[in-house]
């Protein structure tokens, strides 16, 4: 296959299925009582594992204790993963964002629920047809002059198929599963039972809970495509000037609740981002793209694409980077863009007053908790700022920034009374720690704090309150 035919999906969480197997098994919806059953059962499961694993414990010695708790959090890693691939929907969407939550969930269970990342089996055909005359109005082939009839692109809401417009256009067609927006609150709150009892959380429970309804908010205006189709628009206009950054277009006409049309615009899958088709300095090129993305969305637009999984990106040899799905966009309260702004700049500066003062504002610090020394802010601040403060260019490639922070986290746990995991900054956080991820896969080399000052000095001014 030639090069300019390696492109693609504006998918949701999935890996392109360009080599889709027509033999490969074909999913089926699951009703809501067999839902109901299976997030049972796994609750049960994993709730005894645990206790059970308490209870050994305390004839145990230390180390025995240890290893057996670390092989029962891979167990109920795995037993969630099968049970979420199993059911797809929101639980499927919340596990795999889990599989990147190092910093509250422990390194065996989201190892095992990493799983959760590959490609979705398939819908049959048959189901997305009649989803798609349901929504409308007319079946695939009284739609659209060509409608392949493999997925393009399988996920955890829905799968998408290539198709043609009667005027020739290439687009795609995003179709979602049926009942998937009717179970999605119960599944919610069987994943939130089913965590807690696993004892794999190691937050308040009120922190849970709000953690868990800005989850379901960001799911509920990722199952309706209407808002999807708002949210492309949206980031359409506002990188319409940029020269490479690519959004596809709505076919609004093709357009509902459920099903969501786009122009295809075509690119490289991020593991064709190699030598020689991408040489380094194009690799750099589309690090200083994908800050542009964060900064500006940050800062400026005050609106984050908030699901950085590579199979959303896509990417052209002259640097330029396709966006892809719209779902799920995090829209920041300018108060919170202030103080993230501020907390950044006071780390630069190594002011620790004016990076306390922002945490609270944040809603990070435990106003009530315990002080923090600033030596321990001094210690995260020098490992979160590497890459920008080091003279030369900083190698995403190599770096093993991830692996400092995962080896802190013993030390973080001692300080949960100081601290605590803020439900705004959920999606925020997700999107810089994926972008991070999608530098390491193009092994960019850069130091991109001119880029990152560029935006915060030009920042708009917040609203003055009516």
């Amino acid at each position: 296959m030639s090069d300019d035919k390696k492109q693609q999906p504006p998918a949701e969480d999935e890996q392109s299925s360009q080599d889709t197997n027509p033999n490969k098994a074909k999913a089926a919806p699951v009703g809501k009582t067999s839902r109901f059953f299976k997030l049972a059962g796994m609750t049960a499961s994993v709730a005894g594992s645990y206790a059970a694993t308490r209870i050994k414990s305390i004839f145990q010695s230390k180390e025995d204790a240890e290893r057996d708790r670390a092989a029962a959090h891979k167990a109920s890693g795995e037993r969630i993963a099968e049970t979420l691939g199993q059911l797809k929907g929101a639980v499927m969407k919340v596990g795999q964002m889990a599989s990147i939550a190092s910093d509250l969930l422990p390194r065996e269970f989201t190892e095992a629920l990493g799983t959760l990342q590959k490609e979705a089996p398939p819908m049959e055909f048959s189901v997305i047809a009649e989803q798609i005359k349901k929504e409308l109005g007319a079946p695939p082939e009284e739609l659209f002059e060509f409608f392949d009839e493999e997925p393009f692109a399988a996920a955890s809401i829905g799968q998408v198929h290539r198709a043609t417009l009667e005027d020739g256009q290439e687009v795609v067609v995003k179709v979602q599963y049926p009942g998937v927006d009717d179970a999605c609150d119960s599944d919610l709150a069987h994943l939130k039972v089913a965590l807690r009892a696993s004892g794999l959380v190691n937050v308040r429970k009120r922190d849970l809970d709000a953690i868990f309804a800005e989850i379901r908010d960001r799911l509920h205006e990722e199952l309706d495509y209407r808002q999807e189709a708002k949210n492309a628009q949206l980031f359409g206009a506002y990188y319409k000037d940029y020269p490479h950054i690519v959004v596809p277009k709505v076919i609004s006409e093709r357009s509902t609740q459920r099903v969501i049309t786009l122009t295809f615009e075509q690119g490289d899958p991020i593991q064709v981002v190699r030598p020689p088709r991408y040489p380094q300095e194009i690799r750099d090129q589309l690090g200083v793209q994908f800050f542009h993305l964060v900064c500006s969305q940050i800062f400026h637009l005050k609106a984050v694409h908030a699901d950085p999984n590579p199979g959303n990106f896509a990417f052209r040899s002259d640097g330029t980077i396709v966006m892809y799905d719209f779902g799920c966009v995090k829209y920041l309260q300018p108060a919170i863009i202030e103080a993230y702004r501020d907390t950044i700049v006071c780390g630069l500066r190594e002011d620790y007053d004016g990076v306390e003062d922002g945490l609270r504002r944040l809603g990070v610090r435990e106003i009530e908790g315990p002080p923090v020394e600033y030596d321990y802010y001094k210690e995260w601040r020098d490992l979160f700022l590497t890459p920008f403060i080091q003279k030369e260019p900083f190698d995403y490639g190599r770096s093993t920034l991830h692996n400092e922070v995962i080896a802190r986290i013993p030390g973080v746990m001692k300080r949960l009374a100081s601290f605590k995991p803020p439900a705004e900054l959920t999606f925020l956080d997700r999107a810089i720690v994926g972008h991070y991820g999608n530098l390491r896969k193009i092994r960019a080399k850069g130091r991109f704090l001119e880029i990152l000052q560029q935006y915060i000095d030009t920042m708009p001014p917040a609203p003055e309150e009516a």
